[in-house]
């Protein structure tokens, strides 16, 4: 499963990425493997993750990178990049993102980013999710990154689960990494 979401990110770069965990101890090894691929292919790694896990994360990597391969590991605090207008905007949300990558496309530099995705914490409609969702894949495809969107499946409506499945066209679980049968292209729905 991990080479061959690896073997699709070296080859086609441009992946939008559902992750519906099960349990921290999953989560933190799964974004482990993808920080430490993301290390080993020599990309800069964009982490949008909550200040507690971001701790965790820290310190779990000191133990296994060099100080230069740290220097590829970039941590963005979620409420910052998720609430940065006050309150969750798509656009907004674009925005901060934007000019996060902007220093990347600007040098070339090869990117991959993972977004963890506090679906409790999130207290609007779940359109917004949506559009959200169909502005990464969009942002995805434009700028040729791979995106992983993280969300605890047990604190998902079944609503926001066919939501996710439509907007991305890949899924990873624990044990596998498949092609969305549900997803919809956001030029195919306009």
């Amino acid at each position: 499963m991990r080479s061959k979401m690896n073997q699709l990110i070296e080859d086609e770069r441009n992946i939008h990425v559902l992750y519906a965990f099960n349990g921290m101890e999953n989560y933190i090894n799964q974004i482990l493997n993808y920080i430490e691929d993301g290390v080993a292919a020599k990309d800069h790694v964009l982490l949008v993750e909550n200040e507690r896990v971001t701790r965790l994360l820290q310190k779990e990597l000191a133990t296994r990178f060099s100080a230069d391969q740290l220097e590829l590991v970039h941590f963005i605090n979620s409420f910052q990049f998720y609430w940065s207008s006050g309150s969750y905007h798509p656009p907004a949300i674009l925005a901060y993102f934007t000019k996060t990558i902007q220093p990347y496309l600007e040098k070339e530099q090869p990117f991959r980013s993972w977004a963890h995705v506090e679906w409790e914490s999130v207290k609007e409609p779940l359109h917004i999710i949506e559009d959200f969702e169909k502005i990464a894949d969009d942002a995805v495809n434009e700028h040729a990154f791979p995106l992983v969107c993280a969300y605890e499946k047990n604190k998902m409506p079944e609503h926001l689960q066919t939501i996710l499945m439509e907007t991305h066209p890949y899924v990873l679980m624990e044990d596998s990494f498949v092609v969305s049968d549900q997803y919809r292209p956001v030029d195919a729905v306009k």
